[in-house]
């Protein structure tokens, strides 16, 4: 074979993802999958829930969403969503939630996955819902200026990451980003969850979150509910359990 031949027979050749495996997702589901960040983190969290989606086929955009206000942070969940090719599951954990309640309604959005999430009525912010049956978790604290809101390093661990490595939640807290008040404050005119699908999964350990505050507010949405022994971020400590119920969701939606 002549160094040209080689060349266009690679040229030719299908091209894979990196991560993605020969492994289709079934006939007939949806392929898209938008997964959205909580607050005090951002999207390379769900990196292990992103492998596994893709190694089974499945075509992920995580949302980089900035947590300057939940008007922003859906405006960023839109950006995505408006480019995608096909119809979409949408994921969120945590304040992400809130998110997807509003992004929902995009057009492109089939359902819905609520992971350790808020799920939001009409008139519910985080700030209400949390004070609706708090949680265990009390190191929140406002930055001096006090438009942010940050865990205190000392009790990330136990109160965000319990079920993972010290070392790991200790560089979780090093990085968290801080969450506007703005967006601790901002509501869902029409959310999303009550014309589409959706699915939940109560994190049964969550200290950020009351586990109790998450059964409430799926049972209230009549969402299809899985509880998952684990920490607030259930995403990354159990991430098959959880892609299970995103690939489960993406199965129903036809």
């Amino acid at each position: 074979m002549t160094r040209i031949t080689f060349l266009l027979a690679i040229a030719a050749a299908p091209v894979l993802l990196a991560g993605a495996s020969a492994q289709a997702a079934p006939a007939g589901t949806i392929k898209n999958v938008v997964l959205v960040h909580g607050a005090f983190a951002d999207g390379s969290g769900w990196k292990p829930v992103a492998d596994i989606l893709a190694r089974d086929g499945y075509k992920v955009s995580v949302v980089q969403h900035p947590e300057t206000s939940l008007e922003d942070d859906v405006a960023a969940t839109n950006r995505v969503l408006d480019a995608l090719d096909g119809p979409a599951v949408l994921v969120g954990h945590s304040y992400g939630g809130m998110v997807i309640s509003g992004a929902g309604a995009n057009p492109h959005v089939k359902s819905l996955v609520y992971v350790a999430a808020f799920m939001p009525e009409v008139g519910d912010t985080l700030v209400s819902l949390q004070a609706s049956n708090p949680p265990a978790g009390k190191g929140i604290a406002p930055t001096k200026d006090g438009a942010y809101l940050l865990i205190n390093p000392a009790v990330f661990h136990a109160d965000f990451a319990a079920d993972l490595p010290q070392a790991q939640s200790d560089f979780m807290a090093l990085s968290q980003v801080p969450l506007s008040v703005k967006s601790a404050s901002g509501q869902i005119a029409a959310p999303a969850w009550k014309t589409k699908p959706s699915y939940a999964i109560v994190a049964t350990e969550d200290r950020s979150i009351n586990p109790d505050l998450e059964r409430s507010m799926y049972k209230r949405a009549h969402a299809v509910t899985t509880e998952v022994k684990g920490s607030h971020v259930i995403y990354i400590s159990q991430a098959r359990s959880v892609a299970d119920v995103i690939e489960k969701a993406a199965l129903a939606a036809q």
